[in-house]
């Protein structure tokens, strides 16, 4: 004779439950299993997470959590040094961001435009026009 268990229905249900096999509505009594709440996007994420999530996670973990964060330059050094390879460079996309970076990391407006105008002489009058450019747009901008 068999004797009715509820713990060994319970106990079924949660294993039909856990492999899939019945929707989570099926059993009232079985816990609800929430998902973990999803850190938001960083701006590399956005950028490029779909497509490159590699590169992604590089710009997140090494770039920014790493070097960016060593003591032995301040954020501000590393703004000028950053500003003044982007200008040398003509990557005006990326400069954008770091003109914003730069002011939030204390370099003012006026030293900015100091540094464009010193890079000029190094790596060229066309590459500081667009910079200055860049700069113009984003002083703008609150």
């Amino acid at each position: 004779m068999t004797i009715w268990n509820p713990h060994k229905r319970a106990t079924g249900m949660l294993m039909l439950l856990a492999l899939g096999c019945l929707p989570a509505q099926a059993d009232t009594q079985a816990a609800t299993v929430t998902s973990p709440a999803k850190p938001p996007e960083t701006r590399a994420q956005q950028l490029m997470g779909d497509i490159a999530p590699k590169m992604a996670e590089l710009t997140d973990n090494v770039l920014y959590a790493d070097i960016w964060e060593r003591t032995q330059l301040s954020k501000r050094d590393r703004s000028l040094i950053t500003v003044s390879a982007l200008v040398a460079m003509n990557r005006p996309d990326q400069l954008r961001s770091h003109l914003l970076l730069a002011r939030k990391n204390g370099v003012t407006e006026t030293e900015l435009i100091e540094v464009i105008t010193q890079m000029a002489f190094y790596s060229g009058w066309p590459n500081a026009v667009t910079a200055i450019g860049v700069a113009k747009e984003v002083f703008r901008t609150p």
